[in-house]
């Protein structure tokens, strides 16, 4: 898995203060798209023992609220073995942070069993995660007012109680 950028200190990928991870490749390619170098799978840096330190360094810190993880795409088939690894880790370190989720994928279609997107990886990081934002960026449903979203067809989805309830349950921001 290679990572595009790493922000730190970022407000606009979930709420409070978080460290955002881009990570490379991405299969949608969106028109559009904010970040279409992140499309090649090999863009920026390999994601390194050195790499995941300073993620986890830097995400530890008091005033984060948690981690970020977005594209590029996550839940790429083999992107996922290397974020359930991060999201483990974050989960050891950072028990009390949140995980937000960016995904071009939709929860019900390509992520869930039998789905194009789905491995032996995608419950675990799916039961780990906080909230998933899913959904394509559509240009022509573009609103520069929604909050943490790009594009009025995505929905910010409260995981927790998506996996408790067997359905998709809407966060309200």
């Amino acid at each position: 898995m290679y990572v595009g950028q790493i922000i730190t200190a970022d407000s606009a990928n979930g709420p409070g203060i978080r460290v955002s991870v881009f990570v490379s490749g991405c299969t949608n390619k969106c028109s559009g798209c904010f970040q279409p170098q992140t499309w090649d799978f090999d863009y920026g840096h390999p994601y390194t023992r050195r790499v995941e330190n300073y993620i986890l360094d830097e995400v530890s810190k008091p005033y984060y609220a948690g981690l970020t993880l977005l594209g590029g795409e996550p839940l790429e088939p083999q992107n996922q073995e290397m974020v359930l690894h991060l999201i483990r880790n974050f989960k050891k370190l950072c028990p009390d942070k949140n995980i937000w989720l960016y995904t071009g994928f939709t929860y019900e279609n390509e992520v869930q069993p039998d789905g194009a997107k789905y491995t032996e990886y995608t419950d675990e990081i799916l039961d780990s995660i906080d909230v998933m934002v899913d959904g394509k960026f559509e240009a022509d449903k573009k609103d520069l007012m929604l909050k943490f979203r790009g594009s009025s067809n995505q929905r910010i989805i409260d995981m927790r109680a998506t996996r408790k309830n067997n359905e998709v349950v809407l966060l309200e921001i």
